[in-house]
């Protein structure tokens, strides 16, 4: 009994010994696809695109010369319809970044960010001094919005399966609802097991 417990033992520790967990750092921009699933690489390169388009076209130039100045602009809802979890927060700020960035646009927050900001500016009312106060109703108003969407289709067979997301997105005018750009990032990828069903 006591050398079927003893065997018993090792076994157990010679398993947990062979299974330990190495992690390792690498760079953000480091392009990994361990799931085939949504990840920050197709988050990344889909807003550096399509922002990059939406920026290149006539729109910007004729608001410009028509207003003499750059326009506002700020990210509204991008909606998952994926039938994967896609942390759509994060890939908003992707596209949040690349237009401040480009340095073509002024940029407002979004509608969740002005609640804060708003909270904060009717403390001040009651306890900041005259000189610090911030004035209520002085927001800067956007001239267009970003909407989106994130879809997917997904087909498999036999331990092979593809995926093909298509994000579209669309500038519109906020005071006139004018589609002024619209524009579409397509991404596929095919992601084989072998002998095991997804």
């Amino acid at each position: 009994m006591k050398k079927a417990f003893l065997v018993l033992l090792v076994l157990c520790l010679a398993v947990s010994c062979s299974s330990s967990r190495k992690v390792y750092r690498i760079e953000p921009e480091t392009t990994t696809d361990l799931s085939g699933n949504w990840n920050d690489t197709d988050a990344r390169l889909v807003a550096e695109e399509m922002i990059k388009d939406c920026l290149s076209r006539v729109w910007l130039t004729d608001f410009a010369v028509s207003k003499g100045k750059k326009p506002v602009v700020t990210v509204g809802t991008i909606r998952n319809n994926s039938d994967e979890h896609i942390d759509a927060e994060t890939f908003t700020t992707d596209f949040e970044r690349e237009l401040l960035n480009s340095g073509q646009v002024k940029f407002v927050a979004s509608r969740g960010q002005k609640e804060e900001v708003r909270d904060e500016r009717f403390d001040q009312q009651d306890f900041a001094s005259p000189e610090t106060m911030k004035k209520i109703r002085n927001e800067t108003g956007a001239d267009f919005i970003l909407l989106g969407a994130i879809k997917s289709i997904v087909d498999e067979i036999k331990g092979t399966k593809v995926v093909y997301y298509q994000t579209d997105l669309e500038l519109v005018n906020v005071e006139s609802t004018e589609k002024v750009w619209i524009g579409t990032k397509k991404i596929k990828k095919e992601i084989s097991k072998s002998k095991s069903k997804f």
